[in-house]
């Protein structure tokens, strides 16, 4: 006859409680989950976490729902600035910055938000490019006291365009070294030198038209030879209509250089993106 030891007996005894533990585990967690849900979707489901941020800026005689409606009628559009992995995107539109993790979306009105640059990280190896890449942390305050401030993280590459997008500057507390792209570092160097340049006065009955690059902003360029004669150099009188703004502007002539040699990108000649006629920056005016 065998007799199971003290030592087995205590054994058995633990495989026991775990299993229930294990069990009741098991048939919690779907309750606690089916729970949440049917709390979730009480009011239309207005108690979700989604709805009661978008509540917040509901108008009085609105609901969440028409907050919604206009994130969505926005996040639609192309123009939107997207950045970041599928678990921590980055979104901002004309109106809205989101973040959207794999738990959780933040949501924040950019009339509300006052940004600040906290933190970069410098990464040795990029994965993609094979290359440094510089991550920075910009904090976003929020005015509303019913909003949790969030950060949002992105490649430094992407800071010149997340600029152009947002309605507020991003305070440089710790002042962090921004290490951007190539063409962002142009662009800004490009923007100062035309606006050196002699503005172009437009007649009194022409208007002008949305920049046909983005359709975002007005048109604001044209160009004018002024470096030389008329009938001297390379460079040639363009008769087009103000039909660019500057930044688009700006892209197109970095876009049309020698990438290996940017120490002669602005001493440059470039055809007008619509007919063609070479100019210099220095034929370059911004409309008044």
């Amino acid at each position: 006859m065998c007799f199971a030891t003290s030592d087995e007996k205590y054994y058995y005894v633990l495989v026991s409680k775990g299993w229930i533990i294990y069990l009741a585990i098991a048939v919690l967690i779907p309750v606690i989950v089916s729970l949440i849900v049917w709390y979730w979707s009480l009011n239309n489901w207005g108690n979700h976490p989604i709805a009661r941020s978008l509540a917040h800026y509901a108008l009085p005689q609105s609901s969440w729902r028409a907050v919604a409606s206009s994130v969505n009628t926005e996040f639609r559009r192309i123009d939107k600035f997207a950045s970041g992995a599928p678990g921590a995107r980055v979104v901002v539109t004309d109106t809205w910055v989101i973040k959207v993790t794999t738990y959780r979306v933040y949501i924040a009105q950019q009339q509300d938000i006052h940004l600040t640059l906290t933190e970069s990280r410098q990464h040795e190896l990029c994965p993609d490019l094979n290359t440094p890449v510089q991550f920075l942390t910009i904090r976003v305050g929020i005015i509303n006291p019913h909003i949790t401030p969030f950060d949002i993280r992105l490649n430094s590459t992407e800071y010149g365009e997340l600029r152009e997008k947002l309605h507020t500057t991003i305070r440089n507390a710790h002042n962090v070294v921004i290490h951007q792209s190539l063409s962002d570092m142009f662009l800004d160097t490009f923007k100062i030198q035309v606006e050196l340049n002699q503005p172009y006065h437009l007649s009194g009955n022409q208007e002008l038209e949305p920049c046909i690059g983005c359709m975002q902003t007005a048109a604001n360029i044209k160009l004018v030879k002024v470096c030389m004669d008329p009938n001297e150099g390379e460079c040639q009188q363009c008769y087009c209509r103000p039909m660019w703004c500057l930044t688009c502007m700006g892209k197109w002539f970095a876009s049309r250089q020698d990438q290996q040699h940017p120490e002669t990108w602005l001493s440059n000649r470039v055809p007008c993106p619509t007919c063609r006629s070479k100019f210099c920056i220095l034929d370059i005016s911004v409309v008044s």
